[in-house]
């Protein structure tokens, strides 16, 4: 399972494959950066600094997950 992998924010593509896979019914384009972040830590095998991240990641995550769509 792909949520057993140690992800890091520069991991956009991971992030955003798992985030499809734990919250298929969530419309990505309707989420605040604040909400988003919280979604992304929580994953499991999350293992970044929270931290660590900025509105740049953040886009990059929620286009990778569009794309997943």
């Amino acid at each position: 399972r792909k949520g057993t992998l140690s992800m890091r924010w520069t991991d956009t593509q991971a992030i955003a494959e798992a985030l499809c896979d734990e919250h298929p019914d969530v419309d990505p384009l309707k989420l605040r950066f604040t909400q988003l972040h919280a979604m992304v830590i929580a994953l499991d095998g999350f293992e970044d600094d929270p931290q660590k991240s900025n509105e740049a990641i953040l886009e990059a995550i929620l286009q990778a997950w569009l794309d997943e769509r």
